[in-house]
């Protein structure tokens, strides 16, 4: 094996930006301190220099930032080859903490050699040890389409990979991958209960010797060991509610008794958080528990949606569709691809999406190309896959039948239970029901459900289905259609054809390709009454029916040029819509009669005594069966009553249950052509903890429902307002008193919690438990009402976040109710920031996924960060990287009818103060982003002068909240943050 060449290691060009400038080394060796203007002006001319995440050095010099392969050698890149599971944030600190590089205060451009030096002895370690050639391979196929670093490594390959290779024989990775096998069921889960010290001993295990002695984890455990006994009697499961505070260590708390009822019953526990970053963060806390590798992945998997996961049989459509391209104009694809390979090959798996891949790989490479790897259309053809024993989920899926704790995520833990709701026969299933849960962030519950059991009869997941069926259209897309994709069972089966061809002629009623351009471009005047008959025989009655609905939205909203959503009532319903509905219904109904005699023809097949099927072709019926009912006939059922009714004498009260709303929404933005819309009905339940609970009721035993933010904070309502200022009524302290609550206090914050949560809905009355934080507010913390800046003004908000974030030298996370403001204050305080040396990024403006931007605000702790409010719930940095936390405004609820209609519901069952309770709320989320450790300092401020004073109670105990100008605020948060450092 040949050495590192001298000349790569020691020898640019090397770009690095800093907040100074630009550190530039030449070709020649000389090193250079510039401007970004001189910077911009010299990378024109110096070739392929070596730079860490180029992109974002492109936008930084004012640049465009180029396709792949890019005109730059980004270590980000080798970094992916070289570790392609190892998530790290995509900053100089992110890879030189991970490769264990020394960052030393006045670094240059030369950092960027070492960094290449250190990732190609490494690589040259894996070319050298088992799988080299299958790397090899990979370089080979880089090399050949003009990956960057091509040259540069190509001295290491020696004979490794013979570069006559098949051009596409290394991408095709399912050649290499471990295939799973059928093992015997598992038997049925004992019903042992959990005791106290059982669960205490294993939190003792999870947490180490010599870890932080917290009396109320040990309390919190205790409590958790309740939903974990032996349920008293069919469809009343253990439930319990538990408020943990920030601090608590509530993970740790609630896995202890978990595991312990795994280990002694047999059975599976599923885990379910809110974010699948948080999914991540539960599974590193079982490290502690399971510190071997394969033991661990035995005994934990993460589960979540299949359009998570890399699609093989998708995968291998764009190795083929790469093939078939000429060599030059397939470069990006054939970059993306090998990289895609390589994290492939050793990824835990396969999760492209929050998963081992890192989240900035999206950011590098086409965004669209990628995710199609995923099937994110339901469009998996199961056993009938070339790749079905190798494929990601199916491993996850089995790995999960005999797992202790599956850590999975709100939505998909909501969409069984939709699934569940709507299947009245017991079709055999990949999901069978868990028997004991515990929700995590459970505050975010009814949203969850809402997502879950809403329907929406709208042009685009109208669309969607018609695409679902009948497969591409013309156009560039490989969508498979049903026939492609049950030609294995047609083949076998010659009946089933007239099926097919009968759903292929019914969904021809569904909007057709380019409906979008035709609604968008239809002319104002209205639909007469007497014209919609006439309308609907002539269009497609989808897209009539479309038309419709944007009219009545058109006569009863005001609209605005820049609206992302606009919505009216349903009820009352307009004429022309009421003669449109008819014939729209008729035509579901006419598609969902074959789709059901397919799955009956399945069923009979599985029921048949006299047909012995093979395991592999009773498990492709089964997929099939599952798939048209989830997909298409549960999709149709509820279009089909949700026609039924609309009627022009229908009152609103007739049907309590829902929310009928009609909703346009923009759903992509064109340069020239402007927004697109797309519009449909709405339909919400009321109440969407109804059917959730309808579902765990009947095959839950044991429910633990937690976070730290359960209830509308009690006790802390008497607020003592006094004039410090002398006269000034801009300054004015208001300390919370905090005493202790009143009975009725608290048993009315209980009762808002089990109507939020949809305890209340359960049979067995819920265990109610509250763990205080063990942080000292008081000492730790600082809040701040900013008096004298408008956020309504655009210029006065910036320069208040501009003041702040300088006060506190950055670690400061900003909050924003709207996207637009955001957007307007990332604009004015970037170039300002950047003049401090304090970086700013910005959801919703840097091309990067949450995640990334998190990982990288908690790496760069000197940096600040905008965000709306999945940052605000999202979070959780330790630390001095977050000091303080800014709202931009208070956070209400949204004004829309779904709130509206939720909040009459909500007066009707007794909770008076709705938008006050969710509000509150959502300051405590915010706030408790703050202290995350007994060690950690933060400010609170919020920039909204109208603050009200009966929200203060959403602060703990012990925080004094001031009313301050900004000036005022400015120097008490610099010298709060700067008390005690060095």
């Amino acid at each position: 094996m040949s050495q590192p060449s001298p000349a790569f290691l020691t020898h640019g060009p090397a770009f690095l930006i800093t907040l100074d400038g630009a550190s530039i080394l030449t070709q020649e060796g000389t090193l250079l301190a510039l401007s970004l203007t001189e910077a911009r002006d010299l990378w024109a001319r110096v070739p392929s220099p070596v730079v860490i995440n180029g992109a974002a050095t492109a936008r930084r010099l004012g640049l465009r930032a180029a396709l792949p392969p890019h005109p730059w050698r980004d270590v980000l890149e080798l970094f992916l080859f070289v570790h392609p599971t190892t998530s790290i944030a995509p900053t100089l600190k992110g890879v030189c903490d991970a490769l264990d590089i020394p960052l030393e205060a006045g670094f240059d451009a030369r950092i960027l050699l070492s960094i290449t030096a250190r990732l190609e002895a490494q690589l040259a370690r894996l070319l050298q040890a088992p799988g080299r050639r299958e790397i090899g391979g990979l370089l080979q196929v880089l090399h050949r389409h003009h990956w960057p670093w091509r040259h540069d490594l190509q001295h290491l390959l020696g004979d490794v990979a013979p570069s006559t290779v098949e051009d596409t024989l290394p991408l095709k990775i399912w050649r290499r991958l471990p295939k799973w096998e059928d093992e015997a069921p598992p038997p049925p889960a004992g019903a042992r209960p959990v005791s106290r010290d059982a669960a205490l001993g294993r939190l003792a295990d999870i947490i180490g010797e010599g870890a932080e002695t917290r009396p109320a984890q040990r309390d919190f455990t205790s409590v958790a060991c309740e939903a974990f006994q032996p349920r008293e009697a069919p469809g009343m499961p253990g439930l319990v509610l538990a408020e943990a505070g920030t601090g608590t260590g509530k993970t740790a708390g609630y896995l202890a008794p978990a595991s312990v009822w795994a280990e002694k019953n047999g059975g599976t526990v599923w885990v379910s958080t809110y974010t699948r970053h948080l999914q991540k963060q539960i599974e590193r806390e079982l490290h502690a528990l399971f510190p071997d590798r394969v033991t661990r992945r035995r005994k934990i998997v993460i589960r979540k949606g299949r359009e998570n996961y890399l699609c093989l049989l998708n995968y291998e459509d764009s190795v083929n569709v790469f093939a078939a391209r000429p060599d030059r104009s397939a470069a990006p694809m054939g970059i993306l691809l090998a990289l895609v390979a390589r994290w492939a090959s050793m990824t835990e798996d396969g999760d492209l999406i929050g998963g081992d891949l890192p989240g900035w790989f999206f950011d590098f490479y086409d965004r669209a190309t990628l995710l199609s790897m995923a099937d994110r259309r339901g469009e998996c053809i199961y056993s009938a896959c070339p790749h079905y024993q190798s494929c990601f989920v199916e491993h996850s899926i089995r790995r999960a039948k005999s797992a202790e704790i599956v850590v999975a995520n709100h939505a998909l833990v909501m969409s069984q239970s939709a699934w569940a709701l709507h299947d009245e026969e017991t079709l055999p299933d990949e999901d069978q029901p868990p028997t004991h849960y515990v929700f995590d962030e459970g505050h975010h519950l009814p949203d969850a459900a809402d997502s879950a059991f809403s329907v929406a009869l709208s042009g685009l997941e109208a669309s969607e289905l018609r695409r679902w069926l009948l497969g591409a259209e013309g156009g560039r897309s490989r969508a498979r259609g049903l026939r492609r994709r049950l030609e294995d069972l047609i083949a076998q089966d010659a009946s089933l054809e007239r099926h097919i061809v009968q759903v292929i002629a019914a969904a021809q009623a569904l909007p057709s390709p380019g409906w979008l351009d035709r609604l968008q471009s239809e002319p104002q005047a209205p639909i007469e009454a007497a014209e919609a008959t006439e309308l609907s025989l002539e269009v497609n009655p989808s897209e009539a029916f479309l038309q419709a609905l944007h009219q009545q939205l058109r006569a009863r909203t005001q609209l605005h040029p820049r609206h992302d959503q606009l919505e009216c009532d349903l009820q009352p319903v307009d004429p022309r819509l009421d003669l449109l509905a008819p014939r729209l219904r008729a035509a579901l109904c006419a598609l969902k009669k074959p789709l059901e005699g397919l799955v009956g023809a399945f069923m009979a097949q599985l029921s048949d005594p006299d047909d012995i099927l093979e395991a592999p072709q009773r498990i492709r019926l089964e997929a099939a069966a599952r798939a048209l009912k989830r997909r298409a006939i549960f999709r149709l059922d509820a279009w089909i009553d949700l026609l039924t009714a609309i009627a022009p004498e229908k009152a609103p009260s007739d049907d309590d249950r829902f929310i009928d709303v009609i909703r346009s929404e923009a759903i992509s933005h064109r340069r020239f052509s402007g927004t697109r819309y797309d519009i449909g009905i709405h339909r919400h339940w009321r109440d969407p903890t109804i059917p959730y609970a309808t579902v765990m009721q009947a095959s839950a035993h044991g429910i633990l429902v937690t976070s730290a933010t359960l209830r509308d904070q009690p006790g802390m309502t008497e607020i003592c307002e006094h004039d410090i200022s002398g006269g000034d009524p801009s300054r004015q302290d208001i300390s919370l008193a905090g005493r202790a609550a009143r009975p009725s206090d608290a048993e009315a914050s209980w009762r808002a919690a089990e109507h939020m949560m949809g305890a209340s809905h359960f049979l067995k009355p819920a265990m109610r438990a509250a763990m205080m934080s063990p942080y000292d507010y008081r000492n730790q913390t600082r809040a701040y009402i900013v008096t004298d800046v408008s956020h309504r003004e655009i210029a006065q908000l910036a320069a208040a976040f501009e003041a702040l974030f300088t006060a506190s030298r950055g670690g400061a996370l900003g909050l924003f109710t709207a996207i637009n403001r955001l957007r307007s204050v990332y604009k004015y305080l970037a170039p300002r920031l950047e003049a401090l040396r304090l970086p700013l990024y910005a959801q919703h403006v840097d091309q990067m996924d949450n995640a990334t931007l998190v990982d990288i605000f908690r790496t760069e702790i000197d940096s600040c960060l905008l965000g709306t409010d999945a940052m605000r719930d999202g979070i959780d940095i330790k630390g001095n990287a977050l000091r303080l936390v800014v709202f931009e405004k208070t956070p209400w609820p949204r004004p829309d009818i779904l709130h509206r209609e939720r909040r009459r519901h909500a007066v009707e069952t007794g909770l008076d103060d709705y938008d006050d309770r969710l509000t509150r709320m959502r300051i405590r989320q915010g706030f408790g982003r703050l202290i995350r450790s007994s060690a950690d300092k933060g400010v609170f401020v919020t920039l909204d002068r109208q603050f009200p004073s009966r929200l203060l109670s959403a602060f703990p105990e012990g925080v004094v909240v001031e009313r301050l100008g900004l000036r005022d605020v400015t120097a008490r948060v610099s010298a709060f943050l700067a008390e005690g450092t060095d």
